[in-house]
């Protein structure tokens, strides 16, 4: 099992990285502005147009250090990363099981099931926190919706039936969020999910959530010998990493939303620490981006007992512990892929 290190994240937009012996140098101008090891990073994360030096492109990938690009406002552009550390019997395993319906299928059932069942979790933790300052009978009926799908999911063999499932599941979610909403309640008001580009505060955050899991899970992927770009939920399309998508699905409600509800509700994060644009499009301003950041880096130390393996560990081992025990499945180590479920 890999262990998680450090993270660096480049926050100046007009930052350029480029390679200065084992470091990586942030310039900014013309002038190092911050040097870094790279022996002590698992990833880079920039959100500068300037972009890296090909030395240090190809640095990283020797030394498997995930490299991403994104804009300053968040959205994905590109990633390189090192070479596999598993073998290619794996993968060819990988891409014979996603090319067969049924043995995908076989696998993303126990992916949804784990969104589904995390879902009803974080309603059920704000049911037992807040029980006095929430709709309770709402909440409490949403539960039970989620509940009800929870057996139906898992006999699914069908990936069309299992995507029309999880639909119906994160329309009744997504339906009860304003409910776990507790502070700032009009300004953070959740009229349902919207991404390119979000259209409320909420939203806002959660794209920008979703695009800092979707990094830490296609890692993991490439950590344990994995293809990030073949999936067996999300199918393939050029520059996706579809397997990342599905294997972030049970880890939305828990290590992501979970998240944004207590940024909001703790208040790291307020109304005036976003940007609306004149198309409607709503932004983390750059102060905000750098709070999100670094609180997000410190959940990942949070510990957690794993409810599978019984380990204590931080919750930023999640995502490649998950990923290591979908290919011991994959290599049939496993009979079954077990979601990460949550409580």
């Amino acid at each position: 099992m890999r262990h998680l290190l450090n993270t660096l994240f480049i926050l100046t937009e007009d930052a350029f990285l480029a390679l200065d012996g084992e470091n990586v140098a942030v310039k900014q101008g013309g002038s190092v502005i911050g040097q870094y090891p790279l022996h002590i990073l698992s990833g880079i994360v920039s959100f500068s147009y300037a972009g890296a030096s090909p030395a240090l492109m190809g640095a990283c990938a020797q030394r498997n250090v995930a490299l991403s690009f994104c804009t300053p406002r968040g959205k994905f552009l590109a990633r390189a990363c090192g070479e596999s550390s598993g073998n290619v019997l794996l993968r060819r395993i990988q891409y014979r099981t996603a090319d067969d319906p049924l043995q995908s299928c076989r696998i993303a059932r126990n992916f949804i099931f784990g969104k589904v069942y995390n879902s009803r979790w974080v309603i059920q933790r704000t049911l037992r926190d807040h029980k006095l300052r929430v709709d309770g009978e709402k909440l409490l009926a949403a539960s039970e919706q989620l509940k009800e799908q929870l057996p139906l999911i898992a006999e699914d063999t069908s990936l069309e039936s299992l995507r029309g499932l999880e639909g119906a599941a994160a329309t009744v979610y997504f339906g009860v969020v304003n409910e776990l909403i507790l502070n700032h309640q009009e300004a953070f008001s959740f009229q349902g999910r919207s991404r390119r580009p979000p259209l409320d505060r909420i939203n806002g955050l959660l794209s920008f959530v979703y695009t800092l899991l979707a990094h830490d899970c296609a890692s993991a992927l490439e950590t344990v010998g994995l293809d990030s770009y073949v999936g067996f939920l999300h199918r393939d399309r050029p520059g996706r990493t579809s397997l990342a998508l599905d294997l972030m699905e049970e880890l939305r409600p828990c290590m992501a939303d979970r998240f944004v509800l207590t940024l909001i509700n703790n208040r790291f994060v307020a109304p005036e620490d976003f940007e609306i644009r004149e198309n409607g499009a709503v932004y983390l301003k750059d102060g905000a981006r750098r709070t999100v950041l670094s609180q997000w880096q410190q959940r990942k130390q949070e510990q957690i007992t794993h409810p599978y393996l019984g380990e204590k560990l931080p919750w930023g081992l999640v995502p490649y512990l998950q990923a290591l025990l979908l290919a011991r499945n994959l290599r049939e180590d496993l009979d079954a892929y077990p979601p990460f479920l949550w409580k």
